[in-house]
């Protein structure tokens, strides 16, 4: 099948409320255009530098989710115009963001990163130290980054029930922050599931799921 066929099946299967950003890491221009052309406006890279230069070459409506894990020295380069980073895991990366945003008078939204898997090489957060990060001055204070969810990775295993047991942990941490609203907190966004486990994820109350393989073929 065609990425855009590949494209339109997994958009009819998507409950309306779930937003699907397309995973094109390592693919070419040409491939991206394929998938913009069938309508697909949302994508995600995990390389600034790539995502740069494809921003530099792509239409300007296209929404560039930074999905990958990022180092706070290379922040300045997609700020003026990344639209979501996804995998925000620390006080330091949020106020590096922060910081660099002002500069361009701009507001970033994020999702911050939580640790559910089994596996100790995923990044991210666990509940005390985001209940921590949110209630602190320091975060409070920051009027350019906003952080609108929560995302984070299962475990890379073929064992269903270990990745059902990681998403409903996630919900329910989702479902407990949510009522730490502040000026620049606000969850409404709980990005989770992948080719491999979207519709569990969705079934798990994932509203944005982050899709690769199965629109653009194996890498």
């Amino acid at each position: 099948m065609s990425i855009q066929q590949n494209l339109l099946q997994i958009k009819s299967l998507l409950p309306s409320n779930v937003t699907l950003v397309a995973v094109s890491k390592t693919k070419p221009v040409e491939d991206l255009m394929e998938a913009y052309n069938a309508g697909q406006r949302i994508f995600g890279e995990n390389k600034i530098q790539e995502m740069t230069e494809k921003w530099q070459q792509m239409p300007k409506d296209i929404e560039w989710h930074m999905i990958g894990h990022v180092q706070s020295n290379k922040v300045k380069y997609m700020v003026p115009y990344v639209k979501l980073i996804h995998g925000v895991d620390s006080l330091k990366l949020l106020k590096e963001i922060n910081r660099q945003a002002a500069r361009w008078r701009k507001n970033i939204n994020c999702l911050l990163q939580i640790h559910i898997a089994e596996e100790e090489t995923k990044f991210g957060l666990d509940e005390n130290e985001l209940i921590e990060l949110l209630n602190s001055d320091e975060f409070k204070e920051m009027s350019n980054v906003k952080v609108i969810g929560l995302m984070g990775m299962a475990t890379f295993t073929e064992n269903q029930e270990q990745i059902k047991k990681e998403f409903d942990n996630l919900k329910s941490i989702f479902d407990k922050s949510k009522k730490l609203k502040t000026e620049n907190c606000q969850l409404n966004t709980l990005s989770m599931g992948m080719s491999g486990d979207y519709q569990l994820a969705i079934d798990c109350g994932s509203t944005m799921v982050r899709i690769g393989s199965s629109i653009f073929g194996s890498r």
